[in-house]
């Protein structure tokens, strides 16, 4: 999935209609990062929690030397096929498979968020970037700023109930939290916006098939049957029905530019579970 909503169970199919249904309309927030990084011939980029690969296919097309990784063995293969020349690789985004100082801009598309330990995978991006690299990262505004999110509870009622710091879609969304991340994961935050997201399903069937991708959507089904989830989805979708029979929800995100500081810091120094205990 792209964007750390890969669970490892998702199958291929799933990764599939992920790619088909969901991240099309993500590339508005690709394209700001990648604008604010710099992208071009050249430059070389790791995308965490790259999914199935649309924001490294992008930004292989301005000429980035691209590298991805993500949990779910499935969205990999789809991302491989899709942008060959990548380098992606299936792992935990706490422990990076790539040597010190590899990549000149590190990104994370709703990622970060989904770490047990936000801090450390910072850390670790902060980690491979060349000194005076550039991370760009996206994460859900706050709740109550998208119409989606009520789906998505409705849908996270019906997976397996998940502890109360458990990792999720909101986790970094309150008031400074990122920030305070970021700024002890080595990261000095230097640009940052919103992106309204508008997300239009052609119809009630492409609409479950992308809702139904997410982590929470991938439980649930696996949890709850798939009837269930279905119907859920379909009826938090009725307000957002369109005159054709489609579906339109406007969904708000934030994204952070900020530059890696002269000192890495250490992932397995003590207090580096400090800020994520607040956020989660």
């Amino acid at each position: 999935m792209s964007s750390g909503q890969a669970p490892e169970e998702q199958g291929s199919g799933g990764a599939e209609d992920w790619a088909r249904f969901q991240e099309p309309h993500f590339q508005p927030f690709y394209d700001a990062v990648h604008a604010r990084l710099g992208m071009r011939d050249g430059t070389r980029l790791l995308d965490v929690g790259c999914g199935t690969g649309g924001a490294t296919l992008l930004a292989a097309e301005r000429g980035a030397r691209v590298a991805g990784l993500d949990a779910a063995a499935q969205v990999i293969a789809v991302a491989r096929a899709r942008c060959p020349q990548g380098d992606f690789q299936v792992g935990d985004m706490e422990q990076l498979p790539w040597p010190d100082h590899t990549f000149d801009a590190v990104t994370g598309f709703n990622a970060f968020q989904f770490a047990r330990h936000p801090v450390i995978a910072l850390a670790e991006a902060t980690r491979v970037l060349a000194r005076g690299g550039w991370l760009g990262l996206v994460i859900w505004a706050p709740h109550d700023q998208s119409q989606q999110a009520p789906i998505m509870d409705a849908i996270s009622m019906l997976a397996p109930a998940q502890p109360a710091a458990a990792p999720g879609p909101f986790a970094l969304s309150a008031p400074g939290v990122v920030e305070a991340v970021l700024q002890e994961a080595g990261l000095q935050v230097v640009d940052g916006g919103e992106v309204a997201i508008v997300v239009d399903y052609p119809n009630a069937e492409a609409a479950c098939r992308a809702m139904m991708q997410g982590s929470a959507g991938v439980r649930a089904v696996q949890h709850s049957g798939e009837d269930r989830v279905r119907q859920v989805i379909l009826d938090g979708l009725t307000a957002y029905r369109t005159e054709p029979g489609g579906y339109r929800l406007e969904n708000r995100f934030r994204f952070l530019i900020a530059r890696r500081t002269a000192e890495s810091p250490d992932p397995s120094r003590p207090g580096y579970h400090s800020v994520q205990g607040e956020a989660g």
